[in-house]
């Protein structure tokens, strides 16, 4: 073989490596670690395709992969409580997406629920992915980026439904464990519907809504999840060609990873058209909130309680 056909096979080999590697530029590995079933959901951005599936059941211990193309950005949720009519129609308590059906073929899901956002090879081919609760809370949730170098691990890892305020949870005759503790938590716009915590009308900027007394205390159980709209300066996270782990009800030594070395939490990418308020409202959580301490292993975090400490401070 001469030189230029050798070099001319290397070339068509390497093209030929790079077009797989972009059909598939990811692999969500969605893991069920609760102790009871959960219905991942899966919807796709505005102009973004619809990737093989958008919803299957997960039994308690059991994982599922899921390839993801280049250029992907969507949002990845959980459904709990869920079963099928006698006319054949398929609905869950919390994270429904109404199309009745397992698949939700293009629907989001209905508030209050966490969420996983994903924007894949964005800005500067960079990953953009982050946690939400600004739509409510209804399981805990880690995300992992595996492959990518060393990215940071986010999520909502403590159980919030437990001590959720009362105006905001949100209840199911479903069992009577549920009825007593709720299965979810709205935010408090969901709730209210007032622009303040809505971060809408006059208060559609981040100069003007710089969270609520409830998203403080959502902030302070859960430091690197979207908390209220404008979260970005300690929420959001990048990281380059990586594989993402999303892990409902993660174990205790996974939610170890949340933290840093130092058992300090780091600062995210800084994508806020407003950073320097966001980054001032950040060190005014840690100024009025410094002795909420995390929710220890398995325990479920008194937000009633840590809410009237809040309200005391703030009004």
């Amino acid at each position: 073989m001469t030189a230029s056909t050798q070099f001319a096979a290397t070339l068509i080999l390497l093209c030929f490596s790079h077009l797989l590697r972009g059909s598939n530029s990811a692999t969500f590995t969605i893991v069920n670690k609760c102790s009871y079933p959960v219905w991942p959901g899966i919807l796709p951005g505005a102009g973004t395709a619809q990737l093989a599936t958008t919803g299957f059941a997960l039994q308690p211990g059991e994982s599922s992969a899921v390839p993801v193309p280049t250029a992907w950005s969507g949002r990845v949720w959980g459904r709990t409580l869920c079963s099928t009519d006698s006319a054949g129609k398929f609905s869950c308590v919390t994270g429904d997406c109404g199309s009745y059906a397992v698949k939700c073929g293009g629907r989001g899901a209905v508030p209050p629920v966490t969420l996983a956002e994903f924007t894949l090879n964005g800005a500067g081919g960079l990953d953009f992915y982050d946690v939400s609760v600004v739509d409510g809370y209804n399981l805990p949730m880690l995300v992992e980026a595996r492959g990518g170098g060393n990215c940071t691990t986010t999520g909502c890892a403590a159980d919030l439904n437990g001590g959720c305020p009362a105006e905001l949870r949100v209840k199911t005759t479903a069992t009577a464990a549920a009825s007593e503790r709720g299965v979810a938590c709205m935010s408090a716009c969901e709730a209210f519907g007032d622009p303040r915590y809505c971060c809408s009308g006059a208060y559609a900027t981040p100069d003007t809504c710089k969270g609520s007394w409830y998203s403080h205390v959502f902030k302070s159980a859960c430091p690197r999840a979207y908390s209220y709209a404008f979260d970005d300066a300690t929420s959001t996270f990048t990281c380059s060609s990586a594989d993402y782990r999303i892990t409902f009800c993660p174990s205790s030594s996974s939610k170890s990873s949340i933290k840093s070395g130092n058992g300090k939490f780091p600062v995210a990418v800084d994508i806020s058209v407003g950073h320097a308020n966001a980054v001032k409202s950040s060190k005014h959580y840690e100024y009025h909130l410094p002795h909420l301490k995390q929710p220890q292993n398995g325990a479920v975090y008194d937000l009633r309680k840590n809410l009237q400490y809040v309200e005391m401070k703030l009004v």
